[in-house]
């Protein structure tokens, strides 16, 4: 009996198929796994046929509907599995199939493709131009340093006429997979050695120096990043059924040598830009954990209520066994604290969000007569008094206040431990605390415990780039000193709350167990180097607080269409705009639940939430918490969009007076330094919002844009 597999290719189709045309494909891959390989070939159903003039003659077409059909690479060996490549409209399957060419790189023995029509009719007018060309971008790289790492001679003539980066990212779509992505590492200035170890080792099967095989079948093993083995009928469904959902569990090599290390001594931390896979990394850690250790409890944990449930819903996707579940305690790490508070000081803690807090400093200002803004204050008493536990006047006094912009001389230090001590003394006496003071508290109480009782054998944390090091301390408590006790994944590209940490001086040293994740899997490379732009190249301070991170090497292998961008003379008008926006993706077969509408404010987000209901079309709220199955286009914040992935993203309300907001930024003239952060956090934000679309992104405002977003992104 034949046995399928699915490349890549197939299912950036399939997603975005009608539904007729996707139960089309169920009833032919059912069929397929049906019938043996002689009644394969007759059968009149599915019309397995050769392409005329095809350059890889292994190629087939396969009859989906009237008017569609799939490619597929037929086994000329002996063997019988089948590469379901691409489902396109009839008239287009003939010529997409006839231009490429599958072949085995030498070095990681996968299964790779190629337009190679276009490679040889580009190729010698790009000689002619690189022999008058100043210098080429990969001339200091032997033909045998290119051979070793997998270019094979087409690619290596190709190569040779290179001129710069954005000439190679124009052969993106025609040249191999792992060959153009050894080439992109090449380009970011990574030596050979690098390239071959964090591609080529990584993609490379264990058995390769014995693998002889050269089979479509072994090929198709050998190549796990892109193609997906189905080995049974029930696997089959199950596999169409979900394959978006897929997406947001599936490991690639590259994550799975950091999930699945045996051990770590000591907290591991890997770093990634948007789409990475970071979370991934993270939830198969925890996989990894429960597997090893049949008794041990993990705390995996992250920043907002929203990124718990996403966890919680992706975990379950990815543990079948409720013992294993059992033992995870998904939360946040606020609502950790608030458990510990609760259990172990014998009360209820009554919490007070931002707005309250904001309240009381600026009665507190009033009251001393304080030459400070309410922002000011909130965050010296979060950056400088509750990040270094400063508790009483003396140490503040002699406080050093690093990352921040205005020198505070000892009289007005003295004035602002008066306003912080009026503004602690006011929650006291109101029976309050903000969520920080009960992280501080909980790690009083955890030091004194039984950690058997309310400690983990693990934390996981995810996004770690916005936890204040108050709640770095409640997880150092919850876990013991040892191997394995902190695993840490984050981006401070994404740190939209302004936490800024060292973690070595919080007891978390992370020295020779860090990595970063550089190849976005998620998004386009339209839609990253659109949104990467709104950073304008900022310096982004790291998640240790040592220095500076920043994205070289980051890019996406995949590809679509430019982000779309708008801009109307009213809100009623931008509104009207966004909802057929997402009509039209529905009507391209997106289900709703895959659609996202995301605004920086509630008043705008209710307006499109409004409109969406009343013209038929389901929306539902993030911060409701729906379920996974819960149908309807999910609306939420830019804040709430954090760690949250969909097909397509429409980002409203982008003006110049929402982003940036004004009552978030600190005056240049009170605190320099304050200002540039918070105006990085801005652009953050916005940033996170457009890197959560997977393949279509729709950005709008109404009356002045953004100033983030810069006239060439407007284009």
């Amino acid at each position: 009996m034949p046995q399928l597999a699915f490349a890549n290719s197939f299912w950036e189709s399939f997603d975005g198929l009608e539904k007729l045309v996707k139960a089309g494909v169920r009833k032919a891959m059912k069929r397929f796994q049906q019938l043996s390989i002689a009644e394969l070939y007759a059968d009149k159903g599915l019309h397995l046929e050769s392409v005329v003039n095809a350059r890889d003659p292994r190629m087939r077409t396969i009859r989906i509907t009237e008017f569609w059909r799939g490619v597929v690479l037929a086994p000329d060996d002996g063997t019988d599995t089948f590469l379901l490549l691409n489902v396109v409209p009839h008239d287009e399957a003939y010529g997409w199939a006839a231009k490429r060419l599958y072949t085995v790189n030498s070095a990681t023995h996968a299964l790779e493709v190629r337009n190679i029509v276009a490679i040889e009719q580009l190729t010698p007018a790009l000689e002619q131009a690189a022999a008058e060309a100043p210098s080429l971008l990969f001339a200091k790289h032997s033909d045998t340093v290119l051979r070793d790492l997998g270019v094979d001679d087409q690619v290596l003539r190709a190569v040779r006429t290179i001129i710069d980066k954005p000439q190679l990212n124009a052969f993106a779509s025609l040249l191999p997979e792992d060959q153009f992505e050894v080439l992109q590492y090449l380009a970011e200035g990574f030596s050979p050695q690098e390239v071959y170890q964090q591609v080529v080792a990584e993609r490379r099967p264990a058995d390769a120096s014995a693998d002889a095989d050269q089979s479509l079948e072994r090929a198709i093993i050998n190549t796990t990043t892109r193609i997906t083995l189905v080995s049974s009928a029930d696997e089959l469904t199950d596999v169409l059924s979900k394959p978006f959902a897929a997406w947001r569990v599936f490991l690639h090599p590259s994550q799975r040598r950091v999930a699945y290390r045996p051990s770590y001594n000591g907290p591991a931390q890997v770093t990634g830009g948007p789409g990475t896979g970071k979370t991934v990394v993270a939830l198969h850690r925890v996989k990894h954990l429960l597997s090893r250790s049949p008794g041990s409890r993990i705390l995996l944990t992250t920043y907002t209520t929203a990124l718990a449930a996403a966890l919680r819903e992706n975990l379950t996707q990815l543990l079948d066994d409720e013992k294993q579940l059992a033992r995870v305690d998904v939360t946040t790490v606020n609502a950790y604290a608030y458990r510990v508070v609760r259990a172990l000081a014998g009360r209820t803690p009554k919490m007070i969000g931002d707005a309250d807090e904001r309240q009381i400093w600026r009665r507190v200002i009033r009251r001393l007569d304080l030459p400070w803004t309410e922002q000011f204050l909130r965050q010296e008493y979060r950056h400088v008094v509750l990040a270094q536990r400063i508790t009483s006047r003396g140490e503040y006094l002699q406080a050093p206040r690093r990352g921040r912009g205005t020198a505070i001389g000892p009289r007005r230090r003295q004035q602002i431990w008066d306003a912080v001590e009026a503004f602690t003394a006011e929650l006291r006496g109101g029976g309050v605390s903000t969520h920080l003071q009960l992280c501080a508290e909980a790690t009083r109480l955890l030091g004194g415990s039984d950690l058997r009782r309310y400690g983990f054998d693990h934390v996981i944390v995810d996004e770690a780039q916005d936890l204040h090091p108050a709640q770095w301390r409640v997880l150092r408590a919850a876990v013991l000193d040892g191997p394995d006790d902190l695993f840490i994944t984050g981006d401070p590209h994404q740190r939209i709350y302004d936490s800024k940490v060292s973690l070595g001086s919080l007891g978390i040293s992370v020295a020779g167990r860090s990595g970063r994740l550089r190849i976005n899997y998620r998004s386009t490379a339209e839609i990253l180097t659109w949104s990467t732009g709104l950073l304008d190249g900022s310096l982004v301070e790291d998640l240790g607080g040592q220095g500076n991170e920043n994205l070289s090497g980051y890019r996406s292998l995949l590809h679509g269409q430019r982000p779309r961008t708008a801009g109307f003379p009213g809100e009623q008008a931008e509104v009207a705009a966004v909802v057929e926006c997402v009509r039209d993706w529905l009507g391209q077969g997106v289900r709703p639940s895959e659609i996202a509408v995301c605004t920086r404010f509630n008043i705008l987000l209710n307006k499109i939430h409004d409109r969406l209901v009343a013209e038929g079309i389901p929306a539902v709220k993030v911060k409701d918490q729906p379920s996974a199955k819960a149908e309807g286009i999910r609306l939420a914040t830019m804040h709430a969009m954090k760690g949250l992935e969909f097909r397509c993203v429409a980002v409203a309300g982008v003006t110049a007076s929402a982003v940036p907001f004004a009552k978030e930024i600190t005056p240049a003239e009170v605190d320099r330094l304050q200002h540039g952060s918070d105006m990085l956090r801005e652009r953050c934000v916005l940033f996170v919002a457009c890197t959560r679309a997977r393949e279509a992104l729709y950005v709008s405002w109404s009356g002045a844009p953004s100033p983030f977003v810069s006239q060439q992104s407007l284009q």
